[in-house]
């Protein structure tokens, strides 16, 4: 049937993609005797699924190896996967694919689609680019655009980005530690493996809040103009730790307020207090 059905298809279109649902969990002599005459009838694209995001990534790096093995005519087609993200495996085990030889992914934007999505473009892009000196693949990609498409997906369909969001997540480049962002401000790569431009983000994000180190808090006064003495930062710095304790994340609007009876009263405030 599947190569009575590629067959007809080819009288229809000469790019013809043949897809065997659920091959991540099918009997691998099978597979391999469906996939070779789907090829025999002229499929140019042989889709290999892991429809239910069953199978590991060594797993199913070993399904395209093994394909690659038995199947005697799989160098007529592009050998593509298409994985879901069931046990939160579908990146890995489209990357393993990658790595035996699948040259084609299918991947959705912001990892969307049935149960619990779709291997997800942005973070499949962005790790063959970060890490091309273990692949060398890449795609054509605009990698400057992957950010406002994703924000594009997300109001067309409602489906909002997690913050944690690997690439895309509004904290992908956020920086709360203190540790983090003194690191950061001294050197970008010492926590940053792919800069924040390279997937249309305008800077990484300095959150201030109660694990900020006074790094962090004097570089961002500096970028709302103001500039401290070493003394006048110390005891800023403690007046900022009982706010950041009242809340999550200390703002702009927030630091203006700490600033805005001047340098003086800041210090004649802190010495009342014993700080």
């Amino acid at each position: 049937m599947s190569y009575e059905m590629v067959q007809y298809a080819k009288t229809l279109c000469d790019d013809v993609e043949f897809s065997a649902e659920d091959a991540g969990r099918t009997e691998i002599a099978y597979l391999s005797e469906v996939i070779e005459a789907a090829i025999e009838a002229d499929a140019t694209t042989v889709n290999i699924p892991d429809t239910t995001g069953y199978t590991m990534p060594e797993e199913f790096g070993r399904i395209i190896v093994l394909l690659k093995q038995r199947v005697k005519n799989i160098d007529r087609a592009i050998i593509s996967v298409h994985c879901h993200n069931d046990l939160g495996l579908a990146v890995a085990n489209s990357i393993a694919a990658i790595e035996q030889g699948a040259r084609q992914v299918e991947c959705t934007v912001n990892g969307i689609g049935e149960r619990a999505g779709n291997a997800s473009l942005e973070e499949i892009v962005m790790a063959l680019h970060v890490r091309k000196d273990r692949f060398g693949i890449s795609t054509e990609i605009n990698t400057k655009e992957i950010y406002n498409t994703s924000k594009m997906v997300s109001l067309f369909t409602g489906l909002i980005v997690q913050p944690n969001k690997a690439v895309v997540g509004e904290n992908a480049f956020a920086h709360e530690s203190g540790i983090h962002q003194d690191g950061m401000l001294k050197n970008r790569n010492t926590y940053e493996i792919m800069t924040p431009e390279t997937v249309g983000v305008s800077r990484t994000r300095i959150v201030l809040g109660r694990h900020s180190g006074r790094h962090g808090l004097q570089a961002r006064l500096e970028e709302l103009g103001y500039t401290l003495t070493d003394e006048e930062l110390c005891r800023l710095y403690e007046v900022f730790l009982i706010l950041a304790d009242k809340k999550k994340e200390v703002y702009d609007d927030d630091l203006r307020m700490l600033m805005s009876n001047g340098r003086k009263e800041i210090n004649q405030n802190c010495l009342k207090k014993g700080m």
